[in-house]
């Protein structure tokens, strides 16, 4: 094996540079990854195009990438739940293991995180990847490594899912119909929501998501978003409500179509990290509200989601581009949002 490895590095605010480091070699409880696909985030295009979020600032060069799938060519002297040839999905963020947070089963609250492509941890535009053995999935034969790469996503949206209390019988709407709201949309299908609405302002993403399994559909733009959720829902209003458009504007349409004692789980990121709410109608209605970071012990569930055909996940992606093309890949995932929904870059074209 070559000891070089090609990566894609961020060289300043909408810049990307191919560059050449080091194969990394895998501790005795790691394996190397030889990265075959990974997702585009909004996380990074956010970097990309900002170049940091909140306290979270890129110093060039940096490695974007989180959604990781790929294939392990190394193992650790300790490793002994994967083998060389095995497709893995990553779980990228590695926590303390001594915290409360991680004691009591909550480690995605780990304050000591240390996570692919969050500031100034690299990330996974890059050929090869060590990674801990224990956060590294084996995924069926009946999938590949572009459905390993979006398990990751769609950890949120089944962390989403739970945190509401989603149960067959249930109307749910997710407000926003970006890769996180499609992920949301197909949990809630796959724990039994009988109803699903999905509420964005571009039509094309709409009809995305009726493809993806969403019972209906509002356009923001053309409608009342509350007037229409309450015909749809015969003035009953939703039992459940995924907020996943960041935005202060579907959060309290969202409270004035919430059914009274319902749940609201927030997961979209506002882009000032503040909103003014009803707080008012959400007290008289008695509403909860939960809130998502990241996800915790769900990528088991994920995968076997996905492997038994309840969760269409490629049916997310609308671009796959090389790591050759990074600069186009990311490029066109900021500046068409209407048509690229979900991009992938293809990192390897070979075992």
């Amino acid at each position: 094996m070559n000891n070089k490895m090609k990566v894609a590095i961020m060289t300043d605010v909408g810049k990307m540079e191919l560059t050449e480091r080091e194969i990394p070699r895998p501790t005795k409880d790691e394996v190397l990854v030889k990265v075959e696909h990974v997702g585009v985030c909004g996380s990074d295009m956010h970097y990309f195009e900002a170049g940091g979020i909140g306290r979270n600032i890129v110093k060039p060069p940096f490695v974007l990438g989180h959604e990781a799938g790929g294939i392990v060519t190394e193992v650790g002297a300790n490793v002994t739940s994967l083998k060389v040839g095995d497709k893995v999905a990553l779980e990228p963020g590695k926590t303390c293991g001594k915290c409360e947070f991680c004691k009591s089963g909550k480690y995605n609250l780990c304050p000591d995180v240390i996570f692919f492509a969050t500031p100034p941890i690299d990330g996974v535009f890059q050929e090869y990847v060590t990674h801990p053995a224990d956060l590294c999935f084996k995924i069926p034969d009946n999938m590949d490594t572009i459905e390993a790469a979006l398990i990751e996503p769609l950890a949120v949206g089944f962390h989403a899912a739970r945190q509401g209390g989603a149960q067959m019988g249930q109307t749910a709407v997710v407000t926003g119909a970006g890769c996180i709201g499609y992920v949301s949309l197909m949990a809630l299908k796959a724990m039994g929501v009988t109803k699903v609405i999905v509420v964005d302002v571009l039509e094309k993403r709409l009809e995305k998501a009726i493809e993806l399994g969403a019972t209906a559909v509002v356009n923001g733009k053309e409608k009342d978003v509350v007037e229409e959720v309450l015909k749809l829902t015969e003035g009953k209003g939703a039992d459940l409500v995924i907020e996943t458009a960041g935005s202060e504007i579907t959060t309290n349409q969202a409270i004035h179509f919430a059914k009274p004692g319902s749940t609201i789980v927030l997961v979209g990121y506002s882009p000032s990290g503040e909103e003014t709410l009803y707080m008012g109608l959400a007290i008289d209605k008695e509403l909860t509200f939960k809130t998502v970071f990241r996800y915790r012990h769900i990528y088991p569930l994920a995968i076997e989601a996905v492997s038994s055909g309840r969760v269409n996940l490629k049916g997310i992606v609308t671009n796959t581009f090389s790591l050759d093309d990074i600069q186009e890949g990311m490029d066109q995932s900021i500046k068409n949002k209407q048509d690229v929904i979900k991009a992938v870059i293809k990192i390897a074209s070979d075992r």
